[in-house]
């Protein structure tokens, strides 16, 4: 039986969308998909059941899409091969500190502006100015997580992600999906990402590829896991 997937979203992302994004693929392979909400503790909540999963289930696979994926790996990280099985990470966001990276001030920018207009002005001005498919995912999520977003999005910019060092140390298998033409989750790091780490794959799509059927993710970083003969 397959080590069961436990996966986190994106910042100002949910449960919703790990479905569409992982689904797919943990049903092609046979493999139970737990999909995680954000919860106001963000960081901690996420390796609290990362944590209760690895007690229940045995070895893990611990995935996510940006955030998600870089709380993923640093709880495998931690945790070594007797909790986790493996990384599955999909657009990762930053290596190591947070300053000056484009996803983090987005979402500080986008915490500012929630506090400062509200939630309609906000969506509205998002909407404004994404593709019609962007403006859509993020009106359903930020209207379903707010207000509790706030706090969401500040927890996730002020995150250390795993550095070179930590990913060089990884003992588990770790499979990259990077997004081509995304200027908030630039290939270049899930590429750094890959590079680093002892034992891993990398795969990539484009941002409108991705963008407008999230499962490419999920079946991507599948075909990746089966290259390095993943459990």
């Amino acid at each position: 039986m397959p080590s069961p997937l436990v996966a986190m979203p994106g910042t100002g992302s949910d449960a919703d969308y790990v479905l569409r994004a992982f689904g797919p693929a943990a049903a092609a392979t046979g493999r139970q998909l737990l999909a995680l909400d954000p919860g106001d503790d963000l960081v901690a909540g996420y390796e609290r059941a990362l944590d209760a999963a690895a007690d229940e289930y045995g070895p893990i696979v611990a995935g996510g899409v940006s955030i998600g994926a870089s709380i993923a790996t640093r709880w495998a990280a931690r945790v070594g091969p007797r909790r986790c099985a493996g990384v599955w990470a999909a657009l990762p966001p930053w290596t190591g500190s947070p300053t000056g990276s484009p996803a983090a001030a987005s979402a500080v920018a986008t915490a500012d502006a929630l506090e400062r207009d509200g939630l309609p002005r906000t969506v509205a001005a998002m909407a404004a100015g994404s593709p019609a498919w962007l403006a859509d995912e993020l009106t359903r999520s930020w209207t379903a997580l707010y207000p509790g977003l706030i706090g969401q999005l500040r927890s996730a910019a002020a995150l250390v992600g795993p550095g070179p060092a930590e990913l060089g140390a990884l003992a588990v298998p770790l499979v990259v999906v990077v997004g081509d033409g995304d200027p908030i989750h630039p290939a270049a790091v899930g590429e750094a990402w890959a590079s680093s780490a002892p034992r891993s794959a990398l795969r990539r799509t484009e941002l409108a590829v991705w963008g407008n059927s999230p499962a490419v993710l999920g079946d991507l970083a599948a075909q990746a896991w089966a290259e390095l003969g993943g459990s």
